[in-house]
């Protein structure tokens, strides 16, 4: 009876060191802190959203709700780094009632036509140990034009179902004008990808 208890001590000594060991790690900014491998987006995690001008006066922000991708991850070496990313451009919400299903159609997204915008890498630059620029192709509706992303690195490493995780805030912009959108949006819009990475 008292080797039972003893056992039974020790199992629960033991998962208490590993429960406090998990939530002792805490990730980093460093990005060599993310396992090289290959990582799909966390769609739980990840919003699309566009910052679009609104009459000179503010922006609207619309959010997209239907992001995937994957990268391809080597923190020593960032010419093997590859990245895409497919949104869902009928995924588009917007807080103006009704107006999502407008921006869907034909005047604006043309969702029926062009489903999807892409973002394929062309590059990776490592600025500093949390910061970086990716060149890439943005494709919206069917017109390929080349965008720089400046990339922050918010968190790296183990997450607490175990698995690497690569987090990062990114942002670019685009003039509206290259995508056939109506004449009365007009200038630059910015692009932000708030999301996480899963090690796959």
């Amino acid at each position: 009876m008292i080797h039972n208890r003893r056992l039974f001590a020790a199992a629960v000594a033991g998962l208490a060191l590993a429960f406090a060991s998990a939530a002792s790690a805490q990730p980093t900014a460093d990005y060599t802190a993310a396992q090289a491998g290959t990582y799909r987006v966390d769609p739980n995690h990840t919003a699309v959203i566009a910052r679009v001008p609104h009459g000179g006066f503010s922006y609207e922000v619309f959010r997209f709700g239907a992001v995937a991708g994957e990268l391809t991850w080597d923190p020593a070496n960032a010419a093997a780094n590859r990245l895409n990313i497919t949104v869902q451009t009928a995924s588009i919400q917007t807080p103006v009632d009704g107006f999502a299903t407008e921006l869907q159609g034909q005047r604006f997204l043309n969702a029926q036509q062009f489903p999807t915008a892409t973002f394929v890498s062309t590059a990776f630059r490592r600025t500093d140990a949390n910061h970086g620029q990716i060149d890439g192709t943005l494709t919206i509706k069917g017109v390929a034009k080349p965008v720089t992303f400046e990339v922050e690195i918010v968190g790296a490493g183990q997450g607490q179902r175990g698995g690497s995780i690569l987090g990062y805030h990114a942002t670019t912009n685009i003039n509206l004008a290259d995508y056939s959108l109506p004449g009365f949006i007009q200038g630059q819009a910015q692009i932000v990808i708030d999301g996480e990475f899963q090690r796959q």
